[in-house]
């Protein structure tokens, strides 16, 4: 039979190319294969391959040395981990709730102790906010009101009680 001619071999192990972009590999994939002269080393435009994900799974041997992974710590929420926080009012805003709900919810900008600002929703019927009142907010998001993350504590600084419905 015929003998074949034996392929030259492959040079020392090169750094895979990274890969650019989809075009890179469409260019890539429709030109015609260019081999070297001397090795048989197919030749892919610069950037055309990224080669194994850099942030591979972790061996057997890894997760039995290092143990199960940590949780990601809790973000801390709107009053950045403490139960109140005292604020000054500085706008009265009425807000509309999300599609099915129709009733507007009082709510007001507020400056809080830590220099941020917020919008706190005041809960109950009526209230006598104004600008610079004095009133505590906690945590506690209102459902029906995208973005707003805190509610005024009523009977509390310049913040009055529900008044009770006269019989």
């Amino acid at each position: 039979g015929e003998r074949r001619r034996p392929r030259p071999p492959l040079p020392p192990s090169l750094p895979p190319p990274v890969m650019a972009s989809w075009a890179a590999w469409r260019r890539a994939l429709a030109a015609p294969l260019r081999w070297g002269s001397s090795t048989a080393l197919l030749q892919l435009p610069a950037g055309a391959w990224a080669g194994p994900a850099s942030a591979s799974m972790a061996t057997l041997n890894q997760m039995h040395r290092l143990g199960r992974p940590k949780p990601p710590p809790p973000k801390p929420g709107p009053t950045e981990g403490r139960p109140q926080l005292k604020g000054v009012v500085l706008k009265t805003l009425i807000r509309k709730p999300k599609k099915p709900n129709s009733a507007n919810r009082k709510c007001v900008r507020v400056r809080l102790s830590t220099g941020k600002e917020a919008i706190a929703f005041v809960p109950g019927e009526g209230h006598n906010l104004q600008e610079h009142s004095i009133i505590m907010v906690e945590g506690g998001r209102t459902q029906d009101l995208p973005g707003v993350k805190l509610k005024v504590v009523r009977g509390k600084y310049d913040c009055a009680h529900v008044v009770k419905k006269k019989k």
